[in-house]
């Protein structure tokens, strides 16, 4: 089966991500060592620490076995991200916090790792060397490892602590508890006890409930954060939270919970005889840790703090048993943050599998700087961030200016008072910002001790190692702060052996190394190869700097904002426009752009069309949706160099009936047509004008076809071999497969076109694996392949899926492509996309089969509703006057014009090669001898949109472009200079509000031509070339007016037949050209070879005579 599970694998270690695939590598080589003397090792306690010292031991031990793990957890849930714990209170689903499945357990080898939830242990024989749980079970251990982390402190002295309604916030059960009891007392007062971190924490999480009329916070000192700010930073933050609707009171101490006869909290009096109602009270005023069990056990723990002392290797006093994360006391510290727990959990793991044969490490003073963001408020604390108040711990090495005895100093003290502090501090305040900085340094101001900050914490990362390294400043210590706000996380300045991470110790070099040897292509790689960022999260800004910085080295392009007129990716637009539910480009603009009022451009107008095509499937032409068409999809027909458009109706997966060869070969031939077989099996069929375009598909559409989107960025064919409709070899009905997914993906428009492919057996001559999607006839369904394309860089595509019954091959495509829709860059093709996402097809895997990110059904839904809005675009054309009207060549008369001669080249018809150079006349500086106005145009012609409209008209031979942009007209000549097109007027407008522009971007090649201004007329990204313009004006009496000069004059320079491209210009003369000498060797009698359209029959009549004879009757052609 295609389907499986998937988990939520953020916090793990990234090796251990790969266990269970590296385990089924192992055993499939029969390389997992067997009949090993294997200790085993018992684990108390399955927390983040405790997973975290199991996966380390595992990837370590997986090749050794030396080892096998019990690991005994109190809760009834595996182990979960309490980091993330307030993300509860929106999903409500535990599984969302798993930080490894079920699967990832039972995956490792047999006997290897072995987990019990919901039990307690209750005691510790150290002698014998077993632990017992409540249910009465005897574990034995050869090492005990002792994980139990830590409670939250309830003041059990304080009355009413027992009452219904008093929380605290540490567990998932904690949480559904609070939860369940909030329902129960909507729009009453919820308070939290506490003010510092996990206070701050839980009255977000209570506010967030929305089942409270207002949440107070209660802190017993005078500011908040009171552990890690000064009360300079602590005020500035409890500004901010007050500002967000927390109600802050300072200087209070809980006496007494006020309780009613049924023991349910009614308030609280404070110690100071104030009181104050609320009915829900949860305590966050820190943790206490679970030494318990080694207390009773006989293992010694410390008197003050509590916790289990351990020795720098994590041993106890008790042998092989160990502790490790908040129950653990390492020199009279316990920790409550993560970032220790997980390094004693990495120094115990490598010292129990990697010591024989390296030196065991030892655990060292950890760095407790943190950086967090507590109710939108950043704030940072690092170093010794209390060296003023409290003294320094530990002060860097000096050299003494000279050498004093004791005699000298004691003197001193007595006729100078106390020594000064051996601190400085250096402080920033910004009460309008809100920034605050305060930096501590040696008095000489040569080391930097710790420090604070509130609002701007970018130089949190370069200052930790500064302080860790005990590193002499190389600049003055000013420069720390006055340079500190200037732009955003550089990690020029920093060297590789930087942390960058302290969460999961990740330094720069490691991100950087990870990015230049190519394991990782995007920040979702960096995340998952290195675990940068996705602890805490404060370093992300960084570590995306980092890449960015180091992918622009690579020469990688990594900013991919759709164009100047947004700042966002064409993904990030989409999701915009979906959520938002915004169908029009003006909404989308005043919504999304950096201008509301803009035009927008060449760039982002289609990405835009091609969006709300993708989400909502109107009609292209419609006056809203038009103007953001390029050349192609606003006359749904591929434009051609001399202006004419190929029609290429859809023959789904190049099955293709006799009666509709019949119809396009009359199509082709009444309008004398060039026509080629293309690479999707289709007809394609080249020099359609455009205003016979309706009548082409008039044609078409009456016999049964409709359009093939080859004009658009969509599906364009789905290739296919007979299979077994004809084919001996064949396993798979390979047309019957693609006939159902061309009909069903038809007129699906992406970031860029897509196309199919199906193969009845692995001879693969559909050509399937360099499609965007293919599929091989297996015996057992099909194997489903995805991201490959031909084109400029060739890419062999990769398996999604195999063996896929027909019955789901729907299914998959329909995720896959709507998944690719969706976060696709613009015009990025699927073969750039896969090699993109973050994991690339493995993630794609996860995501299309596994429903990782929980979203198939949605994409199922998308795919079917843009299926059930069907229609063909050529027949709403057909059926709508006011469309038709969009076809004439020119607004104000039915005349036509060539502007390139046709040229006869293998019994058809091309247009004439295009000149070799550009014209370079000055047609913007043409000083014409007199200028009167001319009525052009009607008034009605032009649409009120807010992409603009155009028209181009005539007079004499002249043809013009009138243009109509927010209320304003612009005229110029039809005519670009570049290739002597006559195609302005279908060009898209844009416009740079910052820079007064306006702009038309000729359809063939996209030069820039200005519209308006002192630079009307000149091209903004070819200066070799540049057009006229004419003053415009709209009258009462309806009309257009264009102010020109005398038609003879006007002829003479802008005429028609002037500038078109004639065949004498630009043609090989008879025997030359590139393909002479190839011509001269074809003819030189080879066998077999005649001329094209020539009988190999003695009397045959050839092409041209024969299908004459046919069309006149003259062989009874239809008498079958």
């Amino acid at each position: 089966m295609w389907a499986s599970s998937t988990s939520n694998r953020e916090w793990n270690d990234p090796e251990a991500n790969k266990l269970p695939e590296k385990v089924e590598e192992l055993e499939q080589k029969d390389e997992l060592p067997k009949d090993t003397q294997r200790r085993r090792i018992v684990v108390v306690g399955l927390g983040m620490v405790g997973i975290s010292f199991i996966e380390k031991l595992m990837k370590f031990d997986v090749k050794r076995r030396e080892y096998d793990v019990m690991v005994i957890g109190e809760e009834p849930h595996l182990a979960y991200n309490r980091v993330g714990l307030t993300s509860f209170f929106q999903h409500r689903e535990v599984e969302n916090l798993y930080l490894n499945p079920a699967s990832w357990y039972a995956s490792m080898p047999e006997g290897s790792l072995n987990y019990h939830l919901n039990t307690l242990v209750t005691s510790i024989d150290t002698e014998r060397k077993c632990v017992e749980t409540s249910k009465g079970d005897v574990v034995p251990y050869d090492i005990l490892v002792l994980a139990t982390g830590s409670d939250a402190v309830l003041p059990r002295h304080t009355p009413g602590h027992d009452a219904k309604g008093v929380f605290v916030y540490r567990t998932i059960e904690d949480l559904e508890k609070l939860i369940q009891f909030s329902a129960t007392k909507k729009s009453t007062v919820g308070a939290v006890v506490g003010g510092g971190l996990l206070g701050l924490e839980a009255a977000k999480a209570m506010m967030d409930l929305e089942e409270f009329e207002k949440v107070k916070l209660i802190e017993r000192n005078r500011w908040v954060l009171s552990r890690q700010l000064d009360g300079d930073a602590g005020n500035m933050v409890l500004e901010q939270v007050r500002a967000l609707g927390l109600d802050v009171l300072l200087s209070k101490r809980v006496g007494r919970i006020n309780v009613d006869d049924g023991n349910n909290v009614t308030g609280v009096t404070f110690e100071d005889g104030e009181s104050m109602d609320c009915t829900c009270i949860c305590f966050a005023i820190g943790i206490r840790a679970r030494d318990e069990l080694a207390r009773k056990s006989g293992i010694k723990c410390a008197d003050r703090g509590g916790g289990i002392i351990v020795n720098p290797d994590l041993s106890t006093t008790a042998p092989d048993v160990y502790a490790i994360g908040e129950c653990a006391s390492w020199n009279n510290q316990t920790f409550g943050l993560i970032a220790p727990g997980v390094e004693m959990a990495d120094v115990l793991a490598f010292n129990l599998t990697q010591a024989k044969s390296h030196s065991a490490r030892q655990f060292k003073s950890p760095d407790l700087s943190t950086k967090l963001k507590l109710l939108g408020v950043e704030v940072a604390s690092f170093g010794d961030f209390f060296a003023d108040r409290d003294g320094p711990k530990d002060l860097p090495k000096q050299r003494p200016s000279k050498k004093e005895d004791a005699a000298d100093m004691k003197m001193k003290s007595l006729t100078d008072g106390p020594p000064p502090s051996p601190v400085k501090a250096l402080t920033y305040k910004d009460p309008f910002q809100q920034i605050y900085k305060k930096y501590l340094f040696t008095t000489d101001g040569k080391y930097l001790l710790g420090g604070m900050m509130i609002g701007d914490t970018k130089d949190y990362v370069k200052l930790v190692p500064m302080v860790k390294n005990k590193k002499q400043l190389a600049v003055p210590p000013s420069e720390l702060i006055l340079g500190a706000s200037k732009g955003e996380d550089d990690g020029d300045d920093l060297e590789d052996d930087t942390q960058i991470c302290s969460c999961h110790n990740v330094l720069k070099g490691d991100v950087t190394k990870a990015v230049r040897d190519g394991t990782c292509k995007s920040i979702g790689d960096v995340k998952s190869c290195t675990k940068a960022g996705t602890g805490c999260g404060g370093c992300m800004p960084l570590v995306q700097t980092i890449f960015n910085k180091t992918m622009a080295s690579m020469g990688q392009e990594v900013k991919n904002h759709l164009c100047p007129h947004f700042d966002y990716s064409r993904a990030d637009l989409f999701n915009i426009i979906f959520v938002k539910k915004l169908q029009t480009f003006k909404e989308i603009m005043a919504q999304c752009g950096k201008d509301p009022e803009s035009l927008g451009c060449e760039a982002c107008k289609p990405a835009i069309g091609s969006i709300t095509a993708s989400l909502y499937n109107k009609h292209i032409l419609d006056n809203d949706t038009r103007g953001l068409q390029d050349t192609n999809d606003r006359f749904l027909a591929n434009i051609q160099r001399n202006g004419t458009f190929s029609v290429v109706p859809r023959v789904a997966a190049g099955e293709i009936t006799a009666d509709k060869l019949i119809i396009i070969g009359t199509v082709a031939k009444k309008y004398g047509l060039y026509c080629k077989i293309t690479g999707g099996q289709r007809i394609d069929m080249f020099g359609a004008k455009k205003h016979d375009l309706p009548a082409i598909w008039q044609m078409l559409v009456d016999g049964g076809m409709e359009s093939g989107h080859a004009y658009a960025k969509s599906l364009r064919t789905v290739k296919s071999c007979v299979g077994t409709t004809w084919c001996r070899f064949g396993i798979g009905d390979s047309v019957g497969m693609a006939v159902r997914l061309e009909e069903r993906y038809k007129s699906i428009r992406g970031p860029h076109k897509f196309k199919g492919g199906v193969s009845g057996c692995v001879r693969e001559c559909a050509e399937a694996q360099n499609k965007d999607f293919g599929l091989i006839a297996s015996e057992k369904g099909f194997n489903i392949f995805v991201g490959g394309n031909g084109g400029a860089k060739p890419r062999h595509s990769e398996l999604l899926a195999k063996d896929v019954p027909p019955d789901d091959v729907v299914t998959i495509l329909d995720r896959y492509l709507s998944f690719y829709i969706r976060t696709a860059d613009k015009l990025q093709r699927t073969a750039r996309w896969v090699e993109n996402l973050p994991g690339g097809i493995k993630y794609l895997r996860e995501v299309v089969l596994e429903d990782k990110l929980g979203i198939c059904a949605e994409l199922e839904q998308q795919m079917q509703d843009l299926v059930g809005s069907y229609f063909c675009e050529w027949t709403e054309v057909l059926k709508s006057p006011e469309r038709l009207k969009l076809f004439s060549q020119f607004g104000n008369t039915d005349d036509q014009q060539d502007s390139i001669d046709k040229v006869e080249d293998r019994n058809q018809h091309r247009p004439a090669f295009w000149p070799q150079n550009s014209v370079t006349e000055d047609f913007r500086g043409k000083q014409w001898s007199s200028l009167t106005w001319q009525p052009l145009a009607k008034s009605e012609q032009f649409a009120d949109t807010a992409t603009g409209s155009s028209l181009a008209v005539k007079r004499g031979d002249t043809q013009l472009a009138i243009f109509k942009v927010k209320g304003k007209y612009y005229a110029t000549q039809q005519m670009c200079p570049h290739k002597r097109a006559f195609v302005l007027s279908d060009g898209l407008i844009g416009d740079d509000a910052a820079t007064d522009k306006l702009w038309v971007s000729c359809p063939l090649h996209k030069r820039n031509y200005e519209l308006k201004g002192s630079e009307a007329g000149n091209c903004g990204n070819d200066e070799s070339v540049n057009i006229a313009t004419f003053p415009v004006e709209a009258r009462e009496d309806g009309m257009v007016y264009l102010k020109l000069p005398p038609v003879d004059e006007l002829d003479g320079v802008l005429g028609t037949e002037k500038w078109k491209v004639r065949k004498e210009e630009t043609e090989a003369k008879p025997g030359s050209g590139e393909f002479a000498k190839v011509d001269g060797r074809l003819k030189l009698g080879l066998k077999g070879r005649k001329s094209g359209g020539e009988s190999h029959l003695p009397n045959g009549l050839g092409e041209k005579a024969k299908a004459e004879k046919i069309l006149q009757g003259g062989e009874n052609p239809f008498e079958w």
